[in-house]
């Protein structure tokens, strides 16, 4: 059965630990679809311009490169877990608004039943790079609330951030709420990113009222990533040349 889109209009929060501090709080948008369901409310579409809109083009693969489903099918199946039965892919990503985008991170997940088998956490950084990061437990055991998986850091993400260390994601996905932790553990110092928000039917009310409330969507984004960098730099933050971006999709 497929899903309708869902709409989180949620929150988003960074906190940087060590000897220079900096965190934030930011409402955000963010859409959880089913990617072989195109049916929507009037202003949202699959694969065309709308006032709210997901491509396919724009997640799965190289930035604008994407092949979407198909891509994240193989990624799974090639580590083992078969796309069967009653398990279904889900998408969770903020949209385009006005055909413009840019999602720092989006979210493959693999749900059977109520339970989280497995997820990619597909980064994008403002180069217009990428890396994804494979998370799952042995077996393909449900994942819950309190269960960390860990990935080492390979991906340039930001000037004020190393490459070093490593990355523990927590993810807690109900039926009626979503609440991801990403932590960067680097010694004592790192990055803690939260994201979290109540699951409901995307309509086009929501949709407007998003329009309304947080107005430009991704052009709203990377402005406020660029705002923070500034504050960053303000403080003495030292800054780090970009480094090639690794050669492998997935890790």
């Amino acid at each position: 059965m497929s899903l309708p889109p869902e709409h989180i209009a949620g929150f988003t929060t960074h906190a940087r630990r060590g000897n220079l501090r900096n965190a934030f709080r930011y409402g955000v948008d963010y859409l959880l679809i089913d990617p072989t369901q195109s049916r929507g409310p009037a202003l949202f579409s699959r694969n065309r311009r709308n006032l709210m809109s997901v491509r396919d083009r724009d997640h799965g693969g190289r930035v604008g490169q994407g092949r979407g489903l198909q891509w994240a099918r193989e990624v799974f199946e090639t580590a083992g877990l078969e796309i069967t039965g009653d398990r279904r892919i889900l998408l969770l990503t903020q949209p385009n608004f006005f055909g413009y985008t840019f999602n720092p991170v989006s979210f493959w997940l693999v749900i059977e039943g109520e339970d989280l088998l497995a997820a990619i956490a597909e980064v994008t950084n403002t180069m217009r790079d990428r890396h994804s990061y494979l998370c799952h437990l042995p077996g393909f055991r449900p994942i819950t609330k309190t269960t960390p998986l860990r990935s080492a850091k390979i991906f340039h993400v930001s000037p004020f951030q190393q490459i070093d260390g490593g990355y523990q994601f927590n993810f807690d996905i109900r039926p009626d709420r979503i609440a991801i932790r990403i932590l960067h553990e680097n010694g004592d110092q790192g990055v803690i990113a939260t994201l979290w928000g109540d699951r409901k039917p995307l309509t086009n009310g929501s949709i407007l009222r998003a329009a309304i409330r947080r107005p430009l969507g991704a052009f709203r984004t990377v402005a406020l990533i660029y705002w923070q960098a500034v504050k960053l730099k303000l403080k003495g933050a030292p800054f780090k040349p970009r480094p090639e971006p690794p050669e492998q999709e997935v890790s």
